[in-house]
C-alpha cells in the first residue's frame, strides 16, 4: 500500500519548499501541504493512511497573529516579543489535536515538541539524563526584575542568559551581567518602544537597571529560563558554537557559529565558521563532541530529528548543550559530514533517506 507523505507548514514557506525539493531530488513524490493556518482555524482535512510531517508554524505573520494576538490585543504587531505563551499554547493544542486523530501518523511526538519548545523543561531532562548543561537557576518561575536580581545574587552568579521560555531563535534573550560594584548591563536583540518589547536585527547594549529592569519585567510572565553565561571557545577571534542537526540518532551534519557578540544567531550579525577549523582544534574531542549532540537527543526518542546547540569550552576540548530545538534544520547548502550517513545530503535529504528506510512504501503519489 502507498503511504502519502504530507508536511504541516506555511505553504511557500522555504522549510516546506526545500523540503519538497529533497523529496524530487531523492525520487519521490511531491509532498502535500496541510497549512498551519487552516489547522489552527479548525477547517482541514489530514489524508487517511498517510504520514504527516511537523514543520514549524513560524515567519507566518498569519498565523503568529492568530497565536499571539489575543494575548497582546491592539498592541500586538509582528515584531513584538511577548506573547509566547499564547504561541506555545496553540501550537501544541493543535498538535495534540491532530495527534488525537484516528488514522494519523506524526513524524514528531508532539509531547517532545512540548518539552523541546520549554527551555526549563528541556534543561531540567537533560539534566536529569546526565548530558552535560549550563548550570541553570531553579526553583519557582522567575516573576520580574526584583526576584531575578535576588535570586542571582543568592546563587552567586554574576553572567547569565535570560531566555523566554517558549522563544526561538534569540527573540528575547539577553545576555546579564553585573560588575563589581553591582553595575548592570544587557546585551539583547531586545528594543524598548510603544509600551512594548520589539525584536530587532540590532544587537545593542543596555546599561542602565530602569532598562534592563522593563525588559525583564515584561518578559517574565510568559515565563523565563536562566542560566549561566559560559564562555565558549574561539575561532577567528569570535565566540564560536555548534548547531549539530541528529538524524535517527545519528549526528549527520554540523555547522559553526561565530560571532563578536554573545548571541551568534546568524540573523544577528553571526557568521558561519570553519568546520574544518574547528575539527583541527578539537582534535581527538571532536567526535566526543558530536557524541554530546547524539546523547541529547536520544532523550527524545519519538523525535527523527533534533537540533542540538553545542557550546564548545576548554579549548573545543568538551562540550556543554545550550539547547534543544524541534525545528533546528534549516541549514540551506549544507550537506552532510564527511564521512558520516548523509554525506552528500542536504538535511532535509537525510531525513528523507532515514524515512524511506522505515516507510519504503513511500514510492508514487496517491491515486
Amino acid at each position: 500500500m502507498t503511504t502519502r507523505l504530507t508536511v504541516l507548514g506555511n505553504p511557500g514557506h522555504r522549510r516546506v519548499t526545500l523540503f519538497a525539493a529533497a523529496a524530487r531530488a531523492a525520487g519521490l513524490p511531491e509532498p502535500a501541504v496541510l497549512p498551519w493556518l487552516d489547522v489552527l482555524r479548525g477547517g482541514y482535512r489530514v489524508p487517511e493512511d498517510g504520514l504527516l510531517r511537523i514543520e514549524s508554524p513560524g515567519e507566518e505573520p498569519a498565523v503568529d497573529e492568530l497565536l499571539r494576538g489575543p494575548a497582546l490585543g491592539p498592541s500586538y504587531a509582528p515584531t513584538r516579543v511577548e506573547g509566547t505563551a499564547a504561541w506555545y499554547a496553540g501550537v501544541m493544542a493543535a498538535l495534540r489535536g491532530l495527534a488525537a486523530l484516528p488514522g494519523v501518523r506524526l513524524l514528531g511526538d508532539p509531547e517532545e515538541i512540548a518539552v523541546m519548545f520549554d527551555k526549563r523543561r528541556a534543561h531540567a531532562l537533560l539534566a536529569a539524563a546526565g548530558v552535560p548543561v549550563p548550570r541553570a537557576l531553579g526553583g519557582s518561575d522567575v516573576t520580574g526584575w526584583e526576584d531575578l536580581r535576588g535570586r542571582l545574587r543568592e546563587a552567586g552568579l554574576h553572567r547569565v542568559f535570560v531566555k523566554p521560555a517558549h522563544g526561538s531563535s534569540a527573540s528575547g534573550v539577553v545576555a546579564l551581567e553585573f560588575g563589581p560594584r553591582g553595575q548592570v548591563q544587557a546585551t539583547t536583540s531586545v528594543e524598548l518602544a510603544d509600551g512594548g518589547l520589539h525584536n530587532s536585527l540590532r544587537v545593542r547594549r543596555y546599561r542602565g537597571e530602569p532598562e534592563v529592569a522593563a525588559i525583564v519585567d515584561r518578559l517574565a510572565p510568559d515565563g523565563l529560563h536562566v542560566e549561566q553565561w559560559v564562555p565558549k571557545a574561539a575561532q577567528s577571534g569570535r565566540s564560536a558554537d555548534l548547531r549539530v542537526v541528529v538524524v535517527a540518532g545519528r549526528a549527520t551534519h554540523a555547522v559553526v557559529r561565530t560571532s563578536s557578540r554573545p548571541m551568534t544567531n546568524l540573523h544577528l550579525g553571526g557568521a558561519r565558521g570553519s568546520l574544518d577549523l574547528a575539527r583541527e582544534a578539537a582534535g581527538p574531542a571532536w567526535p566526543d563532541l558530536l557524541e554530546t549532540a547524539e546523547r541529547a537527543a536520544a532523550c527524545l526518542p519519538g523525535s527523527p530529528m533534533v537540533g542540538v546547540d553545542v557550546l564548545p569550552v576548554a579549548g573545543w576540548r568538551r562540550a556543554l548543550v545550550g539547547e534543544v530545538n524541534a525545528f533546528g534544520d534549516l541549514l540551506p547548502n549544507l550537506t552532510g559530514l564527511p564521512g558520516g550517513p548523509a554525506e552528500g545530503l542536504d538535511t532535509y535529504g537525510a531525513q528523507l533517506a532515514a524515512l524511506t528506510a522505515i516507510h519504503p512504501q513511500i514510492t508514487e503519489p496517491a491515486r
